[in-house]
């Protein structure tokens, strides 16, 4: 028998950079706005050191890369030292995944700029309907990513210009007040809440399995671009912002003197001391305050001023950190050009980012769906998280991915509280991946290479732990998932037969009936089957018989999985559909007394796959069967037949028949290698 990992080495960095600039640099969209809620005109010097430690995170990932080319990331290089670990590793990046879902479809409504009450169902149904789109494993959501990463590009390109003015004041405006005024620990903490800027390094370590070879050269090339256009942009955008003069509670962004966490908390101390000193110990200053018509009522006229005030100040700061760069592109573009051109520029950076946000919420369900797949292959999670659909998704592990996040949302909608949750899963990821890299010393890494993961993992540490110490919502939304799968993992170790050995079928299996493989006649004519289904097989059993041929039958397991390294690929051991197609074909082959080959294929294209071993094996008549899928999916997938019949090399006949039509025995004597479709 045939069997092969098909998984073509064809992704360049000129691909992959725009992938991972999908994922990475979609972090820019609400890291901008909340730096500068925390920080105020301090932000820009956040933002640089936060780019330092990209730029150093990107280095080591240049050297993860290399020492992992066949796919990398936290599970597998934690995996080399511990099962457990690799298991928390990959677990925590899997809460970053679900936060990246659910922060992108929310964000990218609220560049959109609908209406706050249809932000939610839209965001939701938004995160519904990328799930049935990879349900259908479709290429063009992939085509789509690239496209929208490129013109994202574009976009930012135009706004750094348009943005030079506001720049240039942004520049003045970088103050250190507020590291004369704020002790250590605060300082420290506030650049620790902006780490979430790192999301998406992991991307590039997933991808290269399928990268060109040599891996090291084209990872370096897909990194570094992408990392120098992230920082720099960021810090271009981060003094724009900073120079604007979009008002915040009657203050502009240019001449605040005070972060607006502080800021917020006087409006809402302001609002406290206009009330009846009986009530105001019912108010805490330190939470936000919100009332309802009734409550309303019973305020002072100057109670109802300053309330006003403090909800002017919470929406305008909602706006900023919502949505920065369509606050900056709207905003610059007034100054330069006049409200109108403000607005259209506004609106187009807004379509522009949504876009890309709601690419990176589709690359992050397909991650999650990767990582489902990957813990579930080592028996780290439920088998049934492997089973794949026609399309070759890991369908129950998408169905979990789309419930989780939007159920996220459903509960918290706030941009500064879901990145409070993402920010723990993210860090701890990256920083079990630098210090696993680090301790194994089977990986080759000079001396000097390896003191700096230490030093910069043992640093990333330092702000995991930061996180998890400060931001008790991010460690118990983490902190659970991980407890979560290390109880299943548990519970499943102590359950009897619970190995992945799938039992026997009948009669001595499917594998014993595949592995008897004939000698391939070079003289004798030979017939590809590309198609499901007993009719099928009676089809070209009969069809081979009488022509004295060789019959080959190929399975392809088409599988959709981002960061599926080759001993993670579904093996035909384990492929139970793939057993009863093949193995029914080779029963009634050999009772036929036809030579039988049988092809099993794991890949992610259909169509290149039947070609080639049709090619290959000089096959004169390929038999294929006609589509069972949908229009849609057919539209957004391509036709296989189609596809096949366009390349097909000339003199290779192509019949198609459909699967549910009984096959007739053909009579004695009648035609050898005309056939009818």
């Amino acid at each position: 028998m045939l069997t092969t990992d098909s998984r073509p080495r064809n992704l360049r960095w000129i691909h992959a950079g725009p992938l991972l600039y999908g994922d990475w640099g979609t972090s820019r969209l609400y890291v901008l706005g909340l730096a500068f809620l925390y920080t105020a005109h301090a932000s820009i010097i956040y933002l640089a050191a936060i780019g330092l430690l990209m730029l150093a995170v990107s280095w080591a990932y240049t050297h993860i890369c290399r020492c992992f080319p066949d796919g990398g990331g936290v599970y597998t290089a934690a995996r080399q030292l511990s099962p457990t670990l690799s298991v928390i590793g990959s677990t925590l990046l899997l809460s970053g995944y679900i936060m990246t879902a659910s922060i992108s479809a929310i964000e990218a409504f609220h560049y959109f700029h609908v209406p706050h009450d249809l932000v939610l169902p839209l965001a939701v149904g938004s995160i519904i309907l990328v799930g049935g789109v990879n349900w259908l494993g479709a290429k063009s959501a992939g085509k789509f990513a690239l496209f929208i990463a490129l013109v994202a590009l574009v976009v930012s390109a135009i706004m750094a210009l348009v943005a030079l003015p506001a720049f240039a004041r942004g520049i003045e405006t970088i103050s250190f007040d507020y590291f004369r005024q704020s002790p250590p620990s605060d300082m420290w903490v506030n650049f620790t809440k902006i780490c979430l800027a790192l999301a998406g390094v992991e991307a590039v370590a997933n991808m290269t399995g399928m990268m060109k070879k040599p891996v090291e050269k084209e990872a370096k090339k897909t990194i570094w671009p992408v990392s120098a256009e992230v920082v720099a942009l960021n810090l271009v955008f981060g003094l724009a912002l900073a120079g604007l003069t979009f008002t915040v509670a009657g203050t502009e962004m240019l001449h605040l003197k005070s972060p607006d966490t502080q800021r917020i908390v006087e409006s809402r101390e302001s609002f406290v001391t206009t009330l009846p000193i009986e009530t105001q110990e019912n108010y805490d200053i330190t939470r936000p305050i919100y009332l309802d018509e009734d409550q309303l009522s019973t305020l002072p006229p100057e109670g109802v001023v300053a309330y006003s005030e403090l909800v002017e100040h919470r929406e305008a700061v909602k706006v900023y950190t919502n949505a920065a760069m369509r606050v900056v592109a709207q905003n610059t573009g007034n100054d330069v050009f006049g409200p109108s051109f403000g607005t259209v520029f506004g609106n187009l950076a807004g379509i522009t980012f949504g876009l890309l946000l709601l690419s990176a919420t589709n690359t992050a369900i397909m991650a999650m769906v990767s990582v489902f797949y990957a813990m579930a292959q080592d028996n780290e999670l439920p088998k049934a998280l492997t089973k794949l659909n026609y399309s070759g998704v890991p369908y129950i592990g998408l169905i979990v991915s789309i419930i989780i996040p939007a159920a996220v949302i459903l509960v918290e909608q706030d941009v500064a509280v879901l990145a409070s949750l993402y920010v723990l899963g993210v860090t701890g990821a990256i920083t079990v991946t630098v210090l696993s890299s680090a301790i194994n010393t089977k990986l080759e890494l000079t001396p000097i290479t390896r003191v700096l993961f230490w030093a910069l993992g043992l640093f990333l540490l330092s702000i995991t732990i930061t996180i998890g110490i400060t931001q008790p919502i991010s460690t118990a939304f983490s902190g659970t998932l991980v407890a979560l799968a290390l109880g299943l993992r548990t519970i499943r170790s102590l359950r009897p037969g619970a190995t992945g050995k799938s039992l026997e079928a009948p009669g001595g299996g499917w594998m014993e009936i595949l592995s008897l493989t004939p000698e391939i006649d070079p003289t004798k004519p030979k017939i590809m089957l590309a198609a499901r289904g007993r009719y099928q097989s009676e089809y070209a059993i009969d069809l081979a018989k009488r022509r004295d041929a060789t019959l080959f039958a190929i399975f392809v397991r088409q599988v959709r999985v981002l960061d599926l390294s080759p001993d993670k690929a579904p093996r035909i051991e384990t492929d139970q559909a793939a057993q009863e197609t093949l193995g029914t074909t080779a029963m009634l082959a050999k009772e036929a007394g036809v030579p039988f080959i049988p092809i099993y294929v794991t890949s992610s294209t259909i169509a290149e796959e039947i070609l080639d071993y049709t090619v290959t094996y000089n096959c004169d008549t390929l038999i294929m069967g006609k589509s069972r899928r949908s229009n849609v999916a057919r539209r957004l997938e391509g036709d296989v037949i189609s596809m096949v019949a366009r390349d097909l090399p000339e003199g290779t006949i192509l019949m198609t028949r459909a699967a549910d039509i009984p096959h007739a025995m053909m009579p004695p004597g009648i035609g050898s290698g005309s056939a009818s479709s």
